[in-house]
């Protein structure tokens, strides 16, 4: 998980230093509408891959829940394998 999150804050600092210079391009450009648009484009991107991003960590934290469940039944599954091999003989 620390590394999705790691991730996540990296892209954000990056969306955050491009809408910045996105900003300076969009000043001194002849067509700023047109930058503008695909600024936003940019954000709306950006906005979707957090939300994907933050599902992501959700599904993680999911699956480790359900990781540590199976691994708990496999144990005990184990040992009553172990126990009807050991009354076996």
């Amino acid at each position: 998980m620390d590394q999705l999150e790691t991730a996540s804050q990296r892209l954000d600092k990056a969306m955050k230093r491009l809408e910045g210079t996105l900003e300076s391009l969009i000043e001194q450009a002849r067509e700023p509408v047109a930058l503008r648009r695909e600024r936003d484009a940019l954000l709306v991107d950006r906005d979707e891959l957090a939300e994907r991003l933050e599902a992501a960590l959700s599904r993680e934290i999911e699956l480790e829940g359900l990781t540590e469940e199976a691994s708990g039944a496999i144990g005990t599954a184990i040992e009553e394998v172990r126990a009807a091999l050991g009354q076996d003989e």
